[in-house]
């Protein structure tokens, strides 16, 4: 699939020039600045390596839109060989070694500017200087100005002025007609005097033969090469750059066939941004569910692996990009209904790409409360099992015909329902929205009607987002400090709830027996009436009244351990283990009623 060897740069640019090389169009721009293309000309002049560039042969089981590299002109023509890596190494030296146009570039501020580039013959040949500092870059006039642009300090608009200032420009330096012809008018310049000769020759000795015969190490992919080992290379090689994602890779696979998957993408999105949720799906993420949806509609196997993503083909995309759309927002449906209203409370973006699929397979089957009610099951169990935390294929996989089948047919239960364990010592942990747990117990807790304390309404979509609604602690965080109450406890999941972002700040940071009394006397309320306001939050007012924080820690989490059960259909086991009562001092076993 490969093979390495030598080719001598002046080829490699020639190649540039004629087209035969070129970029394939998931490759990023050319970013280098000013002082970076002086280190590499230096380090060409004095023959050292500045590393192998990879190319990819044309004409495999692949076929990418292509683009010339910058500076190369606009003729289209088909490419033999693709840039893999080198891209801003070999069109640097193309741009500045090739064209007779200035090089567009950046100065260490990022400004844009202009630059031609210059061998200085005297600072070549010292032993003291620093050879960068005998590549001389002015702007587009050929010229370095000071004093705000008013004086003059280098000039070089005219060969006679190269000449008399003793410079080479490198845009001629690949070209031995033009590089002998350059010689020839300067020693004639010089009226052939014997020591500019014997400084020329030695200038050709000692640096300019280090350029014309240099040869840049190329590692070639060959065509037999397959996609997905082709992705797998550009990303081992770009470490420093961005990493190549499958969508950027189809992008250019589908650019071959006249689509342009990346302007498709921003239409979809922009058909999401409207819906909260939806705002967060990102395109490798809806490219891998489009692949998902195609393979199970296949038969057989499922799999949506990097290898299937990159050989779903343009007509695959195109007859299921639609349906899979109205099954993203009937899955925005499904998530709102769970009392998930924005971005920023979803617990698993990952978990987005099996649902979505699912809920496009099923259509309008989502209407029917006992199938919602199943997938719902299935859902929570991704979330409190904490089952999705990565980017993982196999899990998608299995999911989608586990579920449908389970839905459809009373097949085997999906093995992420299985799989879902909950542990009573886990609440403890829930200490910061980060974890998928967290954010799905407060969805839990606003799926139980959830009303705020002052105004009494209750806590959905629109007044959710309007009312700048965050998660808060019940014992406000200042009071437990001054009590000296266990921060575990006072800082878990066990002591906070959503609230309006007006809400929170009235209550401030006193007992709860206080901020129930303020909230009495804004509303002109009878405190019984304010009871099931606060108790919508699976809180215990007594509790709160007599400011008990221990009993209420005990109360607030078998309450959120019941939401949990109910909401997955498995019993959390450990609520009366030897850990749980030693975390919490006591079981936390079901009431008796």
């Amino acid at each position: 699939m490969f093979k390495s060897d030598n080719i001598d740069l002046s080829k490699i640019l020639d190649e540039v020039e004629n087209h035969n090389l070129q970029l394939p169009d998931f490759q990023r721009g050319w970013v280098w600045e000013d002082n970076r293309i002086r280190a590499l000309l230096a380090s060409l002049s004095m023959g050292y390596p500045i590393g192998a560039a990879m190319l990819l042969e044309s004409g495999g089981d692949f076929h990418f839109k292509c683009r010339n590299v910058e500076g190369s002109g606009d003729e289209e023509r088909v490419p033999t060989e693709m840039i893999l890596d080198g891209q801003q190494r070999i069109t640097s030296m193309f741009r500045a070694m090739r064209c007779k146009n200035p090089v567009e570039t950046t100065n260490d501020q990022k400004k844009s500017i202009k630059r031609y580039y210059y061998l200085d013959i005297e600072r070549a040949l010292s032993s003291t200087t620093d050879r960068v500092d005998a590549i001389i870059s002015v702007d587009e006039n050929k010229q370095r100005r000071e004093n705000i642009g008013r004086d003059i300090v280098l000039d070089f608009s005219s060969r006679e002025l190269e000449f008399k200032n003793k410079v080479v420009p490198f845009n001629i330096m690949t070209d031995l007609n033009e590089l002998n012809k350059w010689r020839d008018e300067y020693q004639t310049y010089y009226d052939y005097d014997r020591d500019t000769m014997i400084q020329y020759q030695k200038l050709t000795d000692e640096v300019l033969n280090n350029i014309t015969t240099y040869k840049l190490p190329i590692i070639k992919v060959l065509k037999e090469t397959p996609k997905e080992a082709v992705c797998q290379v550009f990303e081992n090689v770009n470490q420093g750059g961005v990493p190549l994602t499958v969508f950027e890779l189809l992008t250019a696979t589908f650019a071959a066939d006249n689509f342009d998957l990346r302007k498709d993408w921003s239409e979809i999105h922009e058909r999401f941004k409207d819906k909260k949720i939806l705002s967060s799906v990102d395109n490798t993420s809806f490219i891998t569910a489009v692949t998902l949806l195609v393979s199970y509609e296949k038969g057989g196997t499922v799999s949506c692996k990097r290898r299937d993503v990159l050989n779903l083909t343009k007509d695959e995309y195109e007859a299921n990009r639609e349906r899979l759309i109205a099954g993203y927002e009937r899955m925005f449906k499904f998530l709102t209904e769970q009392c998930l209203f924005s971005e920023k409370d979803i617990p698993y973006g990952t978990q987005f790409i099996p649902l979505s699929v699912i809920c496009t397979i099923l259509d309008r089957e989502l209407d029917n409360y006992s199938i919602k009610e199943k997938l719902s099951k299935w859902y929570w169990c991704g979330v409190f099992g904490e089952l999705y935390g990565a980017a993982n294929e196999t899990r998608y996989a299995i999911d989608v015909p586990q579920v449908i089948s389970w839905i459809r047919e009373g097949g085997e239960m999906p093995r992420t329902i299985n799989d879902c364990n909950f542990s009573s010592t886990r609440l403890l942990g829930l200490q910061t929205k980060n974890s998928a747990a967290y954010k799905g117990l407060m969805a839990i807790i606003l799926s139980n009607e959830s009303k705020d304390w002052i105004s009494g309404t209750q806590m959905e979509l629109q007044n959710y987002l309007d009312e700048d609604s965050d998660i808060h602690h019940v014992f406000p965080q200042d009071y437990c400090i001054k009590r000296g109450y266990d921060k575990q406890k006072w800082n878990s999941i066990i002591n906070k709830t959503p609230l309006f972002a007006s809400t929170n700040r009235y209550i401030g940071g006193v007992a709860p027996s206080s901020y129930i009394e303020k909230i009495e006397k804004k509303t002109k309320k009878d405190r019984e009436d304010l009871r099931p306001f606060i108790e919508s939050h699976l809180l215990n007012f007594d509790k709160l009244l007599s400011d008990d924080f221990d009993g209420f820690i005990i109360d607030r989490a078998k309450q959120l351990l019941n939401a949990i059960e109910r909401v997955t259909g498995k019993p959390v086991p450990d609520r009366s283990s030897e850990e749980t009562i030693e975390k919490y001092g006591q079981s936390l076993s079901k009431d008796r009623l």
